[in-house]
């Protein structure tokens, strides 16, 4: 039962200025998507509520093929029983919508970099935390050299993991079959990007020289 304070009665006010508003306006583009969608990029970002990555590259309906999780992270390919979501998100972008690029979308603040680095979490209870530890301990290896050089708190430290996050899904989503066949031909692109929350402004990957640069 919903209060005067529930979150969905504001949620209900937007979608009616959405129902009467946007959607009305573009009818003819929702008409063509209820045929099917047809994306060209799938980008793999934060479930921050901060970072909506609609919002950040300001598209359309239909234009981003968008998968959402704890720090944006992407697991190496695995075949081991178990519900692998990215796994299946990557393979429906690649393989069934044909997109031709895949852009991990990394930002300033990340809870769940700055837990990887504190590892406050390890050891704690599946449904207490513990299955937030075993997603971001794909970061482990990358917190050590952070760790020893500038320790585990501060924004540089956090910084430091956030990129380097961005750097580990991308060299992950290099494990996929599917990637190790289509990016020699071009047919996909990676692209690694931050984008940092205090200033608004979008960093994109040089894998040439490992280096962020604002775009």
């Amino acid at each position: 039962m919903t209060s005067d304070s529930s979150p969905l009665l504001g949620l209900l006010e937007g979608y009616r200025r959405f129902r009467e508003g946007h959607w009305e306006e573009e009818r003819e583009r929702w008409a063509a998507l209820a045929e099917g969608q047809s994306p060209k990029t799938m980008v793999i970002s934060c479930s921050d509520s901060r970072v909506d990555p609609s919002q950040i590259f300001d598209v359309a309906p239909g234009e981003l093929f968008v998968v959402r999780n704890v720090a944006a992270l992407v697991p190496p390919f695995e075949t081991n029983p178990g519900r692998h979501g990215v796994s299946a998100a990557l393979e429906f972008a690649v393989q069934f919508l044909k997109v031709r690029e895949v852009v991990v979308l990394g930002h300033g603040m990340c809870g769940g970099c700055q837990a990887a680095l504190t590892q406050d979490l390890h050891g704690n209870r599946l449904g207490e935390g513990g299955f937030v530890a075993h997603w971001i301990d794909m970061l482990d290896d990358v917190r050590e050299p952070i760790a020893e050089k500038l320790g585990t708190s501060g924004r540089e430290a956090e910084r430091a993991m956030e990129l380097a996050a961005v750097k580990v899904s991308l060299a992950n989503l290099r494990t996929f079959p599917c990637i190790q066949e289509k990016e020699p031909t071009g047919e996909v692109t990676l692209r690694g990007a931050y984008f940092a929350i205090s200033d608004g402004v979008l960093h994109l990957l040089d894998e040439s020289s490992g280096e962020f640069k604002a775009a």
